[in-house]
């Protein structure tokens, strides 16, 4: 049994946490405040707060939040992060992107959405449960400053950390925004896996009036693109929609216009399901593109690089736990699905259950990003019933 000392003499407000969060100037890797802030309302709620700054040769110092109330278990995680993308044209804007205005109901600010909102909501829910002086378990929050950026130097290390010190999560809520048009409307059980490769046909430079004497790489890419495109990677599985292969770039660096070049480069991106692998899909590309090399001739050279794995939460009690949550607060019955992209849940997954649910996603990323107060109001309420459901 955990008694929380001091136990505070109100509930946190979620609007109120998520206008100041909104006004720090977050943008990735930029720390802006926010873990401050966030780090001083949990410390006021009895939370132990460790601050993980991580770096990398190559990539931007981050800095990071871990947040635990309680020793033992059964540890109930809220994950997320107060990074936010750029504001893009801050002219496109009707209000400033970091003064958190509230307008006939909304509230605008980058980070709204994705997810200081969702975040507020984490913290107003635990201060609301603590309020009863004691529960049984754990609760932290794991915040990163690099979940917009390039992931490197939050989540996976911050992981890595805790499993260091024997430290062990048994279940995890991300705040992702989930829902596609209104709260309620769908919970996150897992997500598709993502590899990108980057395809290099060579050949032999030449002039155009002799290509006897040249040796084009460019119809041998456009054969192996075209393999690639017409081939049908699976039809879906029970939780999971088809994987499916996009070349994102084709580019031939010759300004010559009687020039046949030496090389020709294509990128593409897999969205793939637990069907395959990172591993079983390179294996499925390369064979694609020997046989083109086999029927016309030449050679390539092919790079894949893997940026998550597709996993999936067997539907199960934590999504029943969020699910009847969400219908006991709002009415609602939320889907159980794994589309979208990707998120640090694809990370988390190794370490403990793991799903994500939030506000609605139709504003993330984009000029005006808002949130409903209501919506933020509810989430709060939604967050407070799964902790006493999961703590009961």
């Amino acid at each position: 049994m955990n008694t929380v000392n001091p136990t505070p003499n109100s509930p946190l407000d979620p609007i109120k946490l998520a206008v100041e969060l909104i006004q720090c100037a977050s943008v990735t890797p930029e720390e802006g405040g926010a873990l401050d802030l966030l780090q001083t309302r949990l410390s006021d709620l009895g939370f132990t707060c460790t601050r993980l700054p991580f770096s990398e040769e190559g990539t931007p110092d981050v800095d990071n939040l871990y947040a635990r109330l309680g020793t033992s278990a059964p540890h109930f995680c809220f994950a997320g992060h107060t990074d936010v993308v750029p504001v893009g044209d801050a002219d496109a804007w009707s209000v400033d992107p970091f003064a958190a205005e509230i307008k006939d109901g909304i509230l605008f600010g980058r980070g709204a959405t994705d997810m200081k909102g969702s975040i507020a909501c984490f913290a107003a829910a635990v201060s609301r449960l603590i309020l009863d002086g004691s529960f049984s378990g754990s609760i932290s929050f794991l915040i990163t400053g690099d979940e917009e950026g390039p992931a490197i130097n939050g989540t996976v290390k911050m992981l890595k950390w805790l499993a260091e010190r024997g430290e062990v999560i048994d279940d995890c809520l991300v705040g992702e925004p989930t829902n596609p048009q209104a709260l309620g409307d769908m919970i996150k059980i897992g997500r598709r896996g993502s590899t990108n490769g980057w395809i290099t046909a060579t050949g032999g430079q030449g002039h155009v009036a002799y290509p006897h004497l040249a040796d084009n790489p460019v119809p041998r890419l456009v054969a192996m693109l075209a393999r690639l495109a017409d081939d049908v990677l699976d039809e879906g599985t029970e939780h999971f929609q088809p994987s499916n292969l996009e070349v994102t770039q084709i580019r031939v660096d010759n300004e010559a216009t009687n020039v046949i070049p030496a090389q020709a480069h294509a990128r593409f991106n897999i969205r793939f399901n637990d069907i395959h692998t990172p591993a079983s899909l390179e294996a499925r590309v390369k064979a694609h593109l020997d046989a083109v090399t086999q029927e016309r001739g030449g050679a390539y050279t092919l790079k894949m690089i893997a940026s998550g794995d597709a996993f999936l939460t067997a539907p199960g009690r934590l999504s029943t736990l969020i699910s009847d949550a969400v219908a006991k607060t709002i009415g609602r019955t939320p889907e159980l699905s794994t589309t979208g992209g990707t998120s640090d849940a694809r990370f988390i997954k190794n370490h403990a259950r793991v799903v994500e649910f939030g506000l609605v996603s139709q504003s993330m990323h984009k000029v005006d990003e808002n949130a409903k107060v209501d919506d933020i109001l509810a989430l709060s309420d939604i967050y407070e019933t799964v902790l006493r459901g999961y703590f009961s």
